[in-house]
């Protein structure tokens, strides 16, 4: 008589590999915590600031409405083709860029997820580290260790962690706005003391900048929605109110300090240790969500399981968060006109192709050189063409690589087909 073995095989609650099933789907307040939690961070905040410094209150609101809604419609498209496949963006790009080509898109999207997490412990760190008078490297440590331990428990771990942190930040904003206003003579008052520097233009490309990297990997999170209107509306919700938030909590108090950094801001407000708190948790939301992105980027990669690959993210991006924060940044943001054409392929081939995807056809080749093309050209107009907004550049060259692709390269293969 055999034993049996009683172990059963570790069921992959995150589901790296494969489309969420329809049990596993969440509803509107679950998927709307998260999405909230991924757009409140800190750096928003100082963006915010850095419009506040530079536009008037018109020119500020127009900012953030023209580009909350641009953002909000491109995340809102990727939130939709997520939640109809179910699929992470990864096993997404498996089907626009073809299995060997996804790995291109994995590699970018994991190593700058990857670079924001260590540069988000850091941006905590130091400056806590500045006020309680010890040694940054041990709080980079402290904090880079909690992060990755709540990633490390996915979606779940996102939910609640998201819970606790988007009302303490959004109570600690307003009432650093609302002094900010009443101190300053009023928001029109504020805000003209050193309006100028910027155009709308520029503003408009600050707001859209600010999160449309991060926001390229919204299939990670909304492929558990329930429904493709759960999907969309949350998104869109998320990065419009809550980006609009974060700017017009940094606007103001930068505005009225001459600060950029928020963190700095509310220390001039006599806010430190409430800041210290709530940012510190603020940032941990961002942060789990840019792990846990880049978990699910080197799992595509690798072949390996999700959540080691999130250890290794995080253990990775603490190591060098110091050397990220003063030395990375610009570098991230070349990597980060790359992304915005990750996102427009995957949207245009998903639209194009959606009966296979619906019908989770594999892949049909192993390397589309449109979408490839693509990013690399996106990359280099995003870059380097200075007119207009980056970003939106980049993606528009990247639609126009990709469709050509299609039409010279691939519409003969598929009329063969059928």
């Amino acid at each position: 008589m055999t034993q049996k073995n009683s172990r059963k095989p570790k069921r992959d609650e995150d589901y790296a590999l494969a489309a969420v099933p329809a049990a596993a789907r969440k509803g509107f307040w679950s998927m709307f915590v998260v999405m909230m939690g991924f757009t409140f961070f800190s750096a928003s905040m100082s963006v915010g600031a850095k419009l506040g410094n530079g536009l008037d209150l018109g020119g500020f609101l127009w900012a953030v409405v023209i580009g909350g809604v641009i953002l909000g419609a491109y995340t809102g498209g990727l939130a939709y083709v997520g939640c109809d496949t179910g699929l992470t963006l990864d096993l997404l790009a498996r089907r626009s860029f073809g299995t060997a080509g996804s790995k291109l898109a994995s590699v970018l999207i994991a190593f700058t997820q990857i670079g924001w997490f260590g540069v988000g412990v850091a941006m905590f760190a130091i400056p806590a580290a500045e006020l309680l008078h010890i040694h940054p490297v041990l709080l980079v440590v402290l904090a880079g260790l909690c992060m990755t331990a709540s990633a490390y428990f996915g979606i779940k771990a996102l939910t609640v962690v998201s819970a606790i942190s988007v009302p303490l930040i959004a109570v600690l904003g307003v009432y650093s706005m609302v002094r900010s206003a009443a101190d300053g003579g009023g928001l029109v008052r504020i805000f003209s003391q050193s309006a100028g520097s910027l155009t709308l233009l520029s503003g408009v490309g600050l707001v859209i900048g600010s999160f449309v990297s991060g926001g390229t990997a919204t299939p990670n999170f909304v492929r558990f929605a329930k429904s493709n209107a759960v999907a969309v509306s949350t998104t869109a919700i998320a990065f419009f109110l809550g980006n609009s938030l974060m700017f017009a909590f940094g606007a103001v108090g930068g505005a009225f300090t001459g600060k950029d950094d928020i963190f700095y801001v509310m220390i001039a407000q006599g806010l430190a240790i409430p800041a210290l708190i709530v940012l510190g948790a603020n940032i941990w939301t961002t942060n789990n969500n840019a792990l846990y992105t880049g978990g699910l980027g080197l799992t595509n990669i690798t072949g390996l399981r999700q959540k080691p690959m999130t250890l290794v993210s995080g253990l990775v991006g603490t190591a060098l968060a110091i050397w990220l924060y003063n030395n990375f940044v610009g570098w991230l943001n070349f990597l980060n006109a790359t992304l915005p054409p990750v996102g427009i392929v995957v949207m245009l081939d998903y639209f194009l192709h959606r009966t296979a995807y619906r019908a989770q056809e594999p892949p049909r080749r192993r390397v589309h050189w449109g979408a490839v093309a693509g990013v690399a050209a996106g990359a280099a107009v995003g870059n380097f063409v200075t007119a207009g907004i980056a970003s939106i550049n980049a993606m528009l060259a990247a639609a126009v690589c990709y469709l050509l692709g299609e039409k010279l390269l691939y519409s003969k293969e598929e009329k063969t087909s059928c």
